[in-house]
């Protein structure tokens, strides 16, 4: 007879891992499934966010900076360096070992919080019981009270440039070149392609990325996107718009590609091509004929406001269903689907969830769009405050970019917040607290921030939403 849980949850990502850990704490007897392994060939929990994504990007940004601000904002300081150099073994290394610390950490914590790994793939069946095929290809079955899907996603491979680990690459290839690549070639001018375009320019690449929108950044704020658009430009970073990928062919010189612009039809030859076209839920083989769980026609599991499938007993969180593909969004899915099975209040507000791109500037923002609030007929008003008048970010010489508030012109709620500069990564959490208690922009303008810290710029643009920002004209 198969062993019975309270909960299994397939996948451990941000969604899958913090569920379990969420189910065990409540005293829920949990087991987690998940069959990622590491570059040393061992089981490595924390899916492709720990794996091949959030936090190898992010390392790997970091150096990649370091290296930049050497020659391009040390002698601004009165600071000179000789002909600086990167050893690629100890760049790459650095990466690996931190993203190992933390796949380590996971597993740690399950040993803390009781929560039973099992390492394979995991298959749900009727009547919420789940075929894992271990690493070995021997299978077992459990069951449990609930079973929580957290699948993730996998990179979109276009049919005409299909991975093939050398030299064209998905995020996880761009993350172990062994070596600058000369010419790197980029498709999609999203988060991934941006970030990783970041990474190999700063350290010498000639980059250029390919975007078939004709909007840089159309999911984020126009204004806020003009600035990083320029800025990026000024980096380097050859983004050409409204270009459509139609041939990438493999040969010894390099990848050459065809593409379709305003101009008709252009020839690129790069050593690297970075595929980061989007991502889709990863559903295969995870659900026998007759469960009953139903996907929608781009794969994502179907699931009500609650995570539930509509199946007694089985939820689904995170990449595998609708919504951002955003690590902090699955874990929060995975608290609250927790929190549901054990009979407490659960909850996610999507409308408060914070986008972040890691790049020079950053970007980030919450809420509503200018246009999107324009297009719906909402009454707005908004402020805005360059961080070229505070004077942290001058000192820092990083004086880029802007704060945005837009709140509602009659009851002064904000809205939406959108941010282009140094630190907003953390400075978005801020608004994201005064949205989440429906506060006003009123609110925001009433706090003391300390000075002199980044975080004037959000005062000054709450002051900027009524017209009475201090230290620029209105």
């Amino acid at each position: 007879m198969s062993e019975k849980y309270d909960v299994i949850v397939i996948g451990a990502g941000p969604a899958g891992y913090v569920a379990a850990i969420r189910a065990a704490q409540l005293g829920l007897k949990t087991a987690c499934i998940d069959a990622f392994t590491g570059k040393d060939g061992k089981p490595a929990l924390g899916g492709t966010c720990l794996n091949v994504g959030c936090i190898p990007s992010k390392a790997l940004l970091d150096s990649s900076r370091q290296f930049w601000n050497i020659a391009h904002n040390l002698p601004v300081h009165g600071i000179s360096v000789g002909d600086a150099k990167v050893d690629m073994g100890t760049f790459i290394g650095r990466k690996d070992k931190i993203v190992k610390q933390f796949t380590g950490g996971i597993g740690q914590l399950f040993k803390a919080n009781k929560v039973t790994p099992f390492f394979g793939t995991g298959k749900l069946l009727k009547g919420n019981s789940v075929e894992i095929t271990g690493t070995d290809g021997k299978k077992e079955t459990i069951s449990a009270t609930n079973v929580i899907l957290a699948s993730g996603s996998v990179p979109i491979e276009l049919p005409f440039a299909k991975f093939d680990g050398k030299a064209i690459v998905d995020n996880a290839g761009a993350l172990d070149f062994t070596e600058v690549p000369k010419r790197l070639g980029v498709i999609g001018a999203g988060v991934i392609g941006l970030e990783l375009g970041s990474v190999w320019r700063r350290m010498g690449s000639e980059v250029t990325i390919i975007e078939a929108l004709p909007d840089f950044l159309s999911v984020a704020d126009a204004d806020i996107a003009k600035v990083a658009a320029r800025e990026f430009a000024k980096q380097g970073l050859d983004i050409k718009l409204d270009a459509k990928l139609n041939k990438a062919e493999v040969k010894k010189d390099g990848v050459h590609l065809v593409y379709t612009n305003k101009d008709g039809e252009q020839k690129l030859v790069v050593d690297k091509l970075l595929v980061a076209v989007g991502r889709r839920a990863y559903t295969q083989n995870l659900l026998a004929d007759d469960t009953g769980v139903k996907l929608d026609e781009r794969g994502r599991i179907l699931v009500d406001e609650h995570c539930h499938t509509g199946v007694d007993g089985v939820w689904a969180i995170g990449d595998a269903v609708r919504g951002p593909m955003l690590a902090h969004k699955g874990s929060e899915e995975g608290v609250a689907v927790a929190e549901w099975i054990a009979g407490k209040a659960g909850h996610v507000n999507y409308d408060t969830i914070p986008f972040v791109i890691y790049t020079e500037p950053e970007v980030a923002w919450a809420g509503k769009t200018e246009k999107e609030l324009k297009d719906a007929g909402v009454p707005y008003k908004v402020g805005s405050f360059p961080f070229a008048a505070i004077g942290r970010a001058v000192a820092m010489n990083e004086a880029i970019g802007q704060v945005k508030m837009i709140a509602h012109a009659e009851t002064d709620r904000i809205l939406g917040v959108h941010m282009v500069g140094p630190g907003v990564s953390e400075l978005i959490a801020e608004c994201v607290v005064a949205m989440e208690f429906k506060g006003s922009s009123e609110d925001l303008a009433r706090i003391v921030h300390a000075h002199p810290t980044l975080s004037e710029a959000v005062h000054e643009a709450a002051l900027s939403v009524d017209k009475r920002a201090i230290h620029k004209g209105n």
